[in-house]
């Protein structure tokens, strides 16, 4: 078993002052500070050597390596483990190695103001990473936790809930809670011009007129949600698509011929983490799926121009595959040597060629094949009648 030498303890904006009694051996005893400069700026000078963050942040896995034997203390804001450096090295370093002391969260210390019960909270992080995140998380009367960037954050989150149709939402801006500083601000998100410090938590309560729209993460969006060209996965075979393709959090999706990304990014939307990779030859289908996944919160969906199976080479290994056309031997093995044991893969086929390789590759390795026909009312003259959409042959399988 490792010996311990690595300790991570969180301060609040308390300083030194507040550090939690389990904490403070761990401080006093370590040889070497690591922190950001905010963190180090509370040490008094003792003569002990201090480690700045270093950009990109990564880089402090192999400058921490370096160190291994020696007692080192890293110095986090509040809980380590909420979004903090405590999961990137707890990646780095074996349990055994290190001792964790968090202190308080910023997410608790915002609930205790607002009186909110934490876990009915959706509680994320804005810093380093894009606004379009909140997509997924807004439905009237949602209750939303996030750590903020920089002192801008504020004013995008608020443009982004009044074009999103919840502008009568209240946001709170929750700067240096703890500390000496602390300011509470709050607002509307259609009047907000607060600008206040860098360093605070934004929560929201999200509020929306009867008559504005607004997305459910379960599968099966309009299909007017999306930007397309016309050759999408209609809203119903979507919906029986994803639920085959069983979105998982953390699991990883090949969408071969994302199109528009409306399965990919349904897909994200479907399960936290959720992680998806669209590939496809056409510039113009890419560029939509990169705007679609903004507007519908998943900005994290990575596209990759290419064919398949070619530039499938070398793409992280997926859980789940779906192949919404094109589907050859080539591709099928590709995409199937690649799946791990309990890998989904689906394929949907509209057209007789599509579809005769879908009945070959059944009768080879089996799995469930299903017809879908869907009709949708529509207009004929001053009445109504069935107007039937394309129907799709969809086989899915587990590895």
């Amino acid at each position: 078993m490792s010996e311990t030498w690595l300790s991570i303890v969180g301060v609040g904006d308390d300083g030194l002052a507040g550090l939690a009694p389990a904490a403070r051996p761990l401080f006093d005893g370590a040889e070497i500070l690591v922190g950001g400069a905010r963190h180090l700026a509370m040490v008094p000078d003792d003569g002990r050597e201090k480690i700045e963050w270093p950009s990109p942040l990564l880089a402090i896995v192999e400058r921490l390596r370096g160190l291994r034997g020696r007692k080192v203390c890293v110095l986090a804001s509040g809980d380590p483990q909420w979004f903090g450096i405590g999961s990137t090295l707890g990646r780095a370093f074996s349990p055994e190695e290190m001792r964790i002391v968090p202190g308080q969260s910023a997410f608790s210390l915002a609930a205790s103001r607002l009186a909110w019960p934490i876990d009915d909270v959706c509680c994320m992080t804005l810093h380093g990473r894009p606004v379009e995140l909140l997509r997924t998380a807004l439905h009237p009367g949602a209750r939303i936790l996030a750590l903020a960037h920089d002192r801008t954050t504020p004013a995008i989150v608020a443009d982004l809930l009044a074009n999103a149709g919840f502008g009568h939402s209240t946001l709170t801006v929750l700067e240096h809670m703890g500390g000496p500083d602390e300011k509470v601000f709050a607002d509307r998100a259609e009047t907000w011009s607060y600008e206040g410090a860098d360093f605070h938590t934004i929560a929201i309560e999200c509020a929306s007129r009867p008559t504005d729209g607004w997305w459910s993460r379960v599968p099966g969006l309009p299909d007017d949600a999306f930007i397309h060209d016309g050759k999408l996965t209609k809203r119903e075979v979507r919906a029986a698509t994803l639920s085959k393709l069983m979105p998982a959090p953390r699991a990883l999706l090949w969408d071969v011929g994302v199109g528009c990304g409306s399965i990919a990014i349904e897909w994200m939307r479907a399960s936290k983490n959720a992680r998806a990779i669209g590939i496809d030859n056409n510039p113009e289908r890419i560029a939509m799926a990169s705007e679609n996944a903004l507007a519908l919160g998943a900005p994290g969906l990575k596209l990759v121009r290419g064919n398949a199976p070619d530039d499938l080479a070398g793409l992280p290994a997926p859980d789940a595959v779906f192949i919404g056309g094109g589907l050859s031997d080539n591709v099928f093995e590709a995409v199937w040597d690649a799946l791990a044991p309990g890998g989904r893969l689906v394929a949907n086929a509209v057209t007789l060629e599509g579809e005769a390789v879908l009945l070959r590759l059944f009768e080879e390795h089996h799995g469930e094949l299903t017809r879908i026909a869907v009709q949708r009312a529509a207009p004929v003259g001053p009445f109504h009648g069935w107007k039937p959409i394309m129907p799709v042959t969809q086989w899915s399988i587990v590895k």
